[in-house]
């Protein structure tokens, strides 16, 4: 399993991100944290933003269009995108997530 996560400034986004990944079933789960609070260089200062993280579970089969997905839909023009390999996932879980994504093909239109 892969976990994959970005963040946006308003929930809504996240909100939309969240439920077009898994109602496209890219994801078989997407979770919503914050507010939270970054820090990070933009034009040579240092800002602090609230923003909101989408944190996504798919397989690794459709890693590559949920990222493409994410990327085609996110308000962000460079939103930080990151995925890790899950280690260890319960055998219910793993099972619960394969049988509720579905194997490409994906949309790749701009349209949610």
């Amino acid at each position: 399993m892969i976990v994959a996560w970005t963040t946006t400034e308003k929930r809504e986004d996240a909100e939309r991100l969240a439920r077009g990944a898994v109602e496209a079933r890219l994801a078989a789960c997407a979770q919503i944290d914050g507010p939270l609070t970054s820090f990070y260089h933009h034009a040579g200062k240092l800002e602090q933003a609230e923003e909101f993280r989408v944190w996504f579970k798919c397989l690794p089969a459709n890693a590559s269009a949920l990222s493409a997905w994410v990327h085609a839909r996110h308000p962000y023009r460079t939103p930080q995108w990151i995925e890790v390999n899950a280690e260890a996932v319960s055998e219910k879980y793993l099972s619960w997530a394969m049988a509720n994504s579905t194997p490409g093909p994906f949309p790749t239109s701009k349209t949610p």
